[in-house]
This record gives structure tokens, C-alpha cells and sequence, in this order.
């Protein structure tokens, strides 16, 4: 059983913490779509809603719903100058550390979250990757909806990428097990199963994004789940090729869970963060 998994891998005062942030309903969050729409904008519609709300210390852009106002029934939603994302979710593009005119790879896209806020961080030019048909109309869609110019959008199996194509930056959002994002309930009916296949496809994918990128690139790998076996060892795995070194991230105000590879960062499931992993890699020859 996954309570298990969890009790033979965090000590206990961890594993207490893990569970106590399963149980907690989260807070609705999400950000200013700055393609858009700007803080000050958002931020007095709010008050003009009397909406109770806080900016995140992760991102001036996140906002943070205290109460249960249903966001989706303002017009700011509808014109795309929001976006409803977990602030674990945003994480990877603010640790990319983009530059202008960046030729950006986004292995698995959809629903377009990510590739929308690294659209809007730096002017680059975006290559979006999805290979499920409708979830990628739904990439599309949100990608318009949301103003994202310079990219291009795929149906494609990533692992299937040409390596002629070469890229100054890679975001490997990777397909995972999802225990970061676990209510309570969930527990006692999670397939393991799930985590085999994951690791398997995890792997796979990690290496071809090494392949597609450019020596002196870097490659954000992420995953929403607080295992080892799909976040710190897979980076093991990759860098015990020699091909590439990690590019130790700071942690800053985030609630990390302690794990075995020292410059990645294990995000604790919280009220306000859902459980995350993010790593980064440079390629070196």
C-alpha cells in the first residue's frame, strides 16, 4: 500500500506531515496571465468583488483564493487574463531562468499551464508537445485562449522527436504516478501499478529530452509526485552518464521534504502547495 511506500521512505514526523497535507482541501490558486492583463488589474477586481485573497511569496503573479469564491464567474476568467494552477504547477518555468529568443521545448504540454506561463515570462520561441488528440485540441485552445504567440503546437509522441531538433531549454513536465496531488481518500485505493509505468516512460523520456538538447542547455525535469523512484533516482540514473550535470536549485520559501539528492527540491503536500519534485540539468558534452 502507498501508506506504506511512505512510511518506509520519510521518517516519522515527515510521514505525519505528508498525511496531515493529504487531508487539508487546498486553496484555489492561479495566476495573472501577464500576456494579458497585469496585478494591479487583477487585484482590484478582486476587491471590487470583496474577494479574500493574498499574493503568493513564490510568484508576485500567483494568487492565493481564501475563500471559496468560484473564480470561473468573473469575465477575467472567460478572457483569459487568469489562470486557475496550483503554484506547484508554476514552478518549473520560474526555474528555467529563460532568456529572449530561447528555442524552448515543452515534452508534455498539455493542458498548457506551464507552456503558457513560460510564453509569458521571456519572449521564446516554444515547440509544444502532446500526443493524446484531444488533449492537445484542449493545448490549442487554452494556448489561444491565453494570447501564446510564438509557439508551435504538436501531436506528437515526444519520444518520437527528430534529433536533428536541438533546444537552448527543455521543460519534462514528466507523466507520473500523481502522489503529490492525493486527497486523504485516495489512499487506500491507489494502483500501485501506476508507478511501475511511470518509471518506465519517466526514464524513456528523460533521456531523449538529454538527446534534444543543446551542449551548454539546460533541462527542467518535474514531476508531481513525492517518490524517489520517479524524482531523485531518475536523476541518478541520467547523471551517472556523464553527459550532464545538475544545476543545484534553492528551495526559497517553499515547504521541502528532505530527499537523497542534494539541489533538487521535494515539495511537502500542503493547504496551499501540492506535492512536486523539480530538478535541473545542464547539459555538458
Amino acid at each position: 500500500m502507498l501508506k506504506d511506500r511512505l512510511s518506509s521512505i520519510y521518517t516519522k514526523d515527515e510521514y505525519n506531515k505528508i498525511i496531515d497535507g493529504y487531508s487539508k482541501d487546498r486553496y484555489t490558486t492561479f495566476r495573472v496571465n501577464t500576456l494579458k492583463s497585469n496585478i494591479e488589474e487583477i487585484t482590484s477586481i478582486l476587491n471590487s468583488n470583496s474577494i479574500t485573497y493574498e499574493i503568493s511569496n513564490i510568484y508576485d503573479n500567483a494568487i492565493i483564493l481564501k475563500d471559496n469564491y468560484d473564480i470561473r464567474t468573473l469575465d477575467i476568467y472567460n478572457e483569459g487574463k487568469i489562470y486557475i494552477q496550483s503554484i506547484s504547477s508554476m514552478l518549473p518555468p520560474l526555474y528555467m531562468d529563460l532568456n529572449d529568443n530561447d528555442s524552448v521545448l515543452d515534452m508534455t504540454a498539455a493542458p498548457g499551464g506551464k507552456t503558457s506561463l513560460i510564453a509569458s515570462l521571456k519572449d521564446v520561441k516554444i515547440t509544444a508537445i502532446e500526443k493524446n488528440k484531444i488533449r492537445c485540441d484542449r493545448l490549442k485552445y487554452n494556448l489561444d485562449k491565453l494570447g501564446v504567440k510564438r509557439v508551435t503546437v504538436l501531436n506528437e509522441d515526444a519520444r518520437n522527436i527528430d534529433p536533428f531538433f536541438k533546444f537552448d531549454k527543455i521543460l519534462l513536465d514528466a507523466p507520473c504516478s500523481g502522489t503529490g496531488t492525493l486527497n486523504i481518500s485516495d489512499l487506500d485505493t491507489f494502483d500501485e501499478e501506476l508507478i511501475t509505468r511511470s518509471v518506465k516512460v519517466q526514464e524513456i523520456l528523460l533521456n531523449k529530452a538529454i538527446e534534444l538538447l543543446k551542449v551548454g542547455g539546460t533541462l527542467l525535469y518535474s514531476t508531481c509526485s513525492i517518490l524517489p523512484i520517479e524524482n531523485e533516482e531518475q536523476i541518478k540514473k541520467v547523471l551517472s552518464k556523464g553527459n550532464v550535470k545538475l544545476v543545484p536549485l534553492d528551495s526559497k520559501n517553499l515547504p521541502a521534504l528532505p530527499n537523497s539528492l542534494e539541489g533538487t527540491i521535494t515539495v511537502l503536500p500542503t493547504k496551499e502547495f501540492e506535492g512536486f519534485f523539480i530538478s535541473k540539468l545542464e547539459k555538458i558534452k
